[in-house]
Formats: structure tokens, sequence, C-alpha cells
């Protein structure tokens, strides 16, 4: 699991926030495990129930205000309470002062508080981003990652199955490189996965015979992307298992990965068939399948139609040929 410590949270530019004081400096190693933040003012009242410590905790407006109502014995023993749970940073909105209670809780308790100038809905929207971006289930794969007409296409196989000559053939017919042989992987909610190049093998692409190849140079910015969701899986094979293949497609076949799946495809690769136009013909299928249109099960199911028409017809010759004695005695 990812995870983040609080010095890295406050340390990063990317999170945009204007940090106006910081308290509970010894708390900073203090661990975020969770991508969603926490209000506290039910803690605040005594009802630990349902607080995570691994999580922000953020009080707003209304949390101050109500530690204003109190007298200053029963805040600093409210904040004394909720602090000790260990909680990972608190994080104070508006710009609000932090109460003397409260500081002096903080370094006790060795928890960092944070006083941030943003408004509180502003001053979340920003943290769970940053941390759903930080902490996001990660893995990397051995493939190539194309963008084919606006649909991620990740092509996996055996090494020298010919995935980067397909990558380069898709290139030339102008769609996008995302990655080549090292692709990070990422899931977001709610079951996307994101594809992206290895930071030193951006935008580059190994062919054999030829090296390593630069492809914004040769082709310019419009051929490659940095980033791309994964909407099909295509595996190249060499010997595919004639049983165990679908032959008219009506059957979806999955590819599981960070908990999420992928549809997948097979695709067998012998000597003079265009495996970039097969690839560019499965993304239309792709862009078909979310306009509400499935071909194989389409025409599976005129099928089944004419079967049946044709049985209803066969039913109906037989009725009308026999002798009307025959069937005046059966109605």
């Amino acid at each position: 699991m990812s995870t983040i410590a609080v010095r890295e949270l406050i340390a990063d530019s990317r999170l945009g926030l204007t940090i106006l004081s910081l308290v509970g400096v010894a708390g900073r190693d203090a661990v975020i495990d969770h991508a969603r933040i926490q209000r506290v003012g039910l803690a605040l009242a005594g009802h630990f129930s349902g607080v995570v410590p691994a999580r922000v905790q953020v009080c707003g407006e209304t949390e101050m205000s109500f530690l204003q109502t109190l007298s200053s014995e029963r805040r600093a023993t409210a904040l004394d309470a909720f602090l000790a749970l260990h909680v990972s940073c608190v994080v104070v909105t508006c710009g609000l002062p932090l109460p003397s209670e409260m500081i002096e809780a903080a370094e006790r308790c060795s928890v960092t508080v944070i006083s941030l100038a943003e408004k509180t809905g502003a001053a979340i929207q920003a943290i769970e981003t940053f941390l759903d971006e930080w902490l996001a289930p990660r893995t990397q794969l051995h493939g190539v990652l194309v963008d084919v007409f606006g649909v991620g296409v990740l092509l996996l196989g055996k090494s020298g199955i010919g995935k980067s000559e397909c990558a380069l053939d898709l290139v030339l017919r102008g769609h996008r490189l995302v990655a080549d042989d090292i692709v990070l992987v990422d899931y977001r909610p709610p079951g996307n996965l994101f594809g992206a190049p290895a930071g030193i093998l951006r935008h580059h692409i190994e062919v054999r015979g030829l090296g390593i190849l630069n492809i914004k140079t040769l082709f310019g910015v419009t051929a490659v992307r940095d980033r791309k969701r994964i909407d099909v899986v295509a595996r190249l094979v060499s010997n595919p298992d004639e049983a165990e293949q679908d032959r008219l497609g009506v059957e979806d076949h999955f590819f599981d990965v960070l908990g999420a799946r992928v549809r997948e495809i097979v695709l067998p690769v012998r000597p003079g068939r265009d495996m970039a136009a097969i690839l560019e013909i499965a993304a239309r299928d792709e862009l078909s399948r979310r306009a509400g249109h499935h071909s194989a099960r389409e025409f599976y199911d005129s099928i089944e139609r004419s079967l049946r028409q044709d049985s209803e017809s066969d039913d109906e010759s037989i009725f009308r040929s026999r002798p009307p004695a025959f069937r005046k005695s059966n109605d």
C-alpha cells in the first residue's frame, strides 16, 4: 500500500495550498495512507468512534466556532483527548488563528497542526486530489500502450513478438505512442486504469534493427502523449490454441490488474497479417460498444431470430398442408 509522510505532504508544491503556520513539528513523520479526509466535529465533542488516525483531519469554521463556545479548560480537555488518538495531522482552514490550547496539545501529543489560508471546500478538494495521485495503487507491466482513435490499447505478449513494431506502424498511421517496454499502471476509482511511461523511456521506442528511437523528435508532439486510460488489452500470440479461441467474439474476456478488469482480446500474429489495421478495427469496435453496439451479439441475435421465423414458417406450412378433416379434428 502506498503511503505518504506528513513532511512530504507539506513540502510538495503540487499541493497548491498556502500554509500560514505549522505547530507540532515532532509529528511530521506520521504516515497518511488514506486519500479521503475526515472532519473532526464529532471527535471534538468526545465521540471517537469512526476516527481513522491515518486520514488527514480537517477542522473548518464550524469546528473552530464550536471550540470557541467551550471554556479554556474544556477546550484543552477536548483537544488533548482528540490528539491523543495520534492522528496523522490536523488541518485548520480559512486562515483561522490556532487556539493556544490546540498549540499546546499538538506539542504534547506530537501531532502536526497546519493552518491554511484557503476555504474548507477548496482545501479538501486540493488535499484529496493530491492524495489520490500519490496513494493510487500502482504496478508496472511489460508491454506497449498506444492511443488509437482515443482508445487506450495495451499490447501484451512475449518479448520479440512485435509489440513495438505494431506501435510504430500505428504512429505512422497518425496514432499516438504512450509507453513502450515498461508501462506504469495506476488505479483510479471507480475501476479505471491509467498507463504512463517510465520517466527515462518517455517518448522512446525500441525497434529491433534500428535501436532506440525518439518518437517525439521523429514525428512531432502530436505523435506522443504522457498518460492514457487503458480501455482494451490486446494480447499478441504466435501459436494460439485454436480450441480456446472465440471465433465469433460473443463472449467477452477480461484482463485483471490492481483489482480492475479490462476487456482483453487475443490476436494471432502471422507473417503478412496487418496487425496495425486489426488494432485499428479493435479500437473502432470498442467505440462502437460504447455507443451500445456489440457486433457479434447483434449478429448472433439476428441468426436466432431468423431461425425462429423459419421454424414458425415451417410449422404453419405443415399445418396448412394437412387434410381439412384432420385440421378440424385437431382444432
